[in-house]
């Protein structure tokens, strides 16, 4: 947490409560798991032979690195009234510090139990870290960490992801 007093309240009330609590829309399944996959040639048996998986993990799995697939919102859906994000705690600190650009400085991710087929995955968001206004060569802004906690529907931890991000504003031309 940071000592700066010019934080706003609204984001300092922010720092460490969980929120956007989440469940994934449908249960995983393997057509996505190929899919994703086959964009980036990987061709691992424990991913495509159901064999392989059994032996190795017990059953079929969904590759790790594919944790924060199942949180990415389409861009429509039936009765959807506003666009959805992905990460809506980064765009609401966005809003919240008037910083309308920022970067993602460092992701980290953490793995527990495997995501398998038919697993419901729920996930929330907390902002750890709002540092101090600095100045920096892209402008004037802050950096922020949000750490993405998952878990699968016996409430087994499946991983974390933190994310670190620069939000600034651009000096004026």
């Amino acid at each position: 947490m940071t000592t700066d007093d010019t934080l706003p309240d609204a984001v300092r009330r922010l720092i460490g409560v969980p929120q956007y609590e989440e469940t994934t829309e449908f249960p995983i399944e393997i057509g996505y798991v190929y899919s994703t996959c086959a964009a980036v040639h990987n061709g691992n048996p424990l991913f495509w032979d159901a064999d392989v998986a059994e032996a190795v993990a017990g059953g079929r799995i969904a590759p790790p690195t594919m944790m924060s697939v199942w949180f990415r919102p389409h861009h429509w859906a039936p009765g959807a009234s506003e666009e959805r994000k992905a990460l809506q705690a980064h765009f609401d600190l966005k809003e919240l510090l008037g910083l309308p650009e920022a970067v993602v400085v460092s992701n980290e991710a953490v793995f527990g139990e495997p995501v398998r087929l038919g697993d419901t995955l729920g996930t929330c968001q907390i902002v750890r870290s709002v540092g101090e206004l600095k100045q920096t060569k892209v402008g004037q802004g802050r950096f922020w960490t949000i750490d993405v906690r998952t878990t699968n529907q016996r409430g087994e931890w499946v991983g974390s992801e933190t994310y670190s991000f620069l939000g600034y504003r651009r000096p004026a031309a």
